[in-house]
């Protein structure tokens, strides 16, 4: 089958994705438009994400009275925006603004007043509700409210509403197919090695709903309800009878999920089926372990993939370097490094960043998601430096997503080694100093890590 027909499999398959033809904004035409995301021809891509992101700036500016009063402090607005070069005047939003909510009934006032536009009918009982309770009114309503990377004890909190979810959701799986044609199809059997999307609220563990659609069966590592209090107790040291427990019931479940994997791939690989092994790498490093331990290997070969995102710790003060993973799950699954690749993206976006096959640099999917380097001083820096990532989301219909993060990058002005046009990043993203560690893998690798070495023991 070529490439053209893959794609139209996944464009039937996930039709329930994708808004009316007539319906479509400009923000709709960068996104649902091209076939492959990374492929677009740059003067192509150059007026679509322009009128993209244009259209989501005039649409804040206009419906949130928040953002409204940003951009008038800031002195824009999006008169003065008139072509691609103007774009970086699109006054942008530390990341840190969407931890900074606050507790009970307020928590609700203030997801109304991040959310762009007209919210629905929502009741949020209970004098002092917690975060998790709130979120669960407004998803109750039809939103599709997420959290992510409480690392710090502190969550980032989005409010999307279900179509701006269901285009992220398009837009992950969309890039991964095409990153990953001709080596995924329908029918493969997939592992998430995150929290099972129908039981959180967690911005990864919701994403993974997609997966249930593209492949044909699911297993899932973390097959249990995960709410905001679970992840704090997973992020605690373990202090008190309550938090001493969980650790000890987090290391008895980890056992079991690594052999749980090994237990899958044996009998996918007896019965011939394609495999996936999607989410946190901690977990497929802790297979590799194991598999080290017993000396075991497999031979998938290419009926096996590896899509890894969220972060690269491995243990509290251990980072794995990508290459050298890419290495060991071609020694002990046999799975080559091409068919192993990493997703970068973040809660406050719709944007993926996807590793190509050829040389594992992140793609930026340039029709609509307009990305910057910044300096110490906030001012936009060439390609080739280094410095804070920031970006403007021409597909973030819910709220203003012009952000500067706190991850540290280097965008390069299109791939050394593979022909896919447009900026990349390069691979290793990292926290910029004094941030703490970001990523719903990280929080994974908390909730159901412990030292595997010293349990194996």
């Amino acid at each position: 089958m070529g490439y053209a027909e893959d794609l139209s499999r996944f464009e039937d398959l996930a039709s329930r994705y994708i808004p009316r033809r007539e319906d479509w904004t400009p923000s709709e035409e960068a996104v649902f438009g091209p076939p492959d995301p990374y492929r677009v021809p740059k003067d192509e891509a150059d007026r679509m994400r322009y009128r993209a992101v244009k259209h989501q700036f005039e649409r804040h500016y206009r419906l949130n009275r928040m953002y409204h009063d940003f951009c008038r402090e800031a002195k824009v607005s999006p008169e003065e925006i008139r072509g691609l070069d103007d774009l970086d005047k699109v006054p942008l939003i530390p990341s840190e603004f969407f931890k900074d909510c606050p507790p009970g009934k307020d928590f609700a006032l203030w997801l109304g007043n991040v959310y762009t536009g007209e919210l629905p009918r929502i009741k949020v009982g209970g004098r002092s509700p917690s975060h998790d309770q709130v979120i669960d009114s407004f998803n109750s309503a039809g939103m599709a409210v997420c959290y992510s990377s409480g690392t710090g004890g502190r969550h980032t909190f989005m409010p999307r509403d279900m179509r701006c979810f269901l285009t992220n959701e398009y837009a992950m799986a969309k890039g991964v197919i095409s990153m990953f044609f001709p080596h995924w199809n329908p029918q493969m059997r997939g592992y998430l090695l995150l929290p099972h999307p129908f039981k959180t609220n967690l911005f990864a563990g919701r994403l993974g709903t997609i997966f249930f659609d593209i492949m044909r069966d699911v297993n899932v590592a973390v097959d249990r309800k995960v709410d905001t209090e679970l992840i704090r107790l997973s992020m605690s040291e373990g202090h008190g009878l309550k938090g001493r427990a969980f650790k000890y019931i987090a290391k008895r479940k980890s056992e079991r999920t690594v052999q749980d994997i090994i237990t899958w791939i044996e009998r996918n690989q007896r019965e011939g089926h394609e495999m996936a092994l999607v989410g946190a790498p901690f977990l497929v490093h802790s297979v590799i372990e194991r598999l080290k331990q017993e000396g075991r290997t497999f031979d998938l070969g290419e009926r096996g993939c590896v899509l890894t995102g969220g972060g690269w710790k491995v243990h509290e003060s251990k980072r794995m370097p990508e290459a050298e993973f890419r290495r060991d799950v071609e020694e002990f699954l046999g799975i080559p490094p091409d068919q192993c690749i990493d997703l970068y993206g973040m809660v406050e976006a719709n944007g993926w960043m996807t590793q190509c096959p050829e040389g594992h640099h992140l793609h930026i999917p340039h029709s609509y998601m307009h990305t910057m380097v910044l300096d110490d001083e906030y001012r936009p820096v060439g390609y080739g430096e280094t410095g804070r990532l920031a970006f403007l989301d021409g597909s973030m219909g819910s709220y203003p997503g012009f952000i500067i993060t706190s991850d540290r990058v280097r965008m390069l002005e299109r791939c050394p080694v593979c022909d896919r046009p447009g900026p990349v990043l390069e691979p290793g993203v990292t926290r910029v100093a004094g941030k703490e560690s970001r990523g719903c893998a990280e929080e994974v690798r908390r909730m159901v890590s412990s030292d595997m070495r010293r349990g194996a023991r």
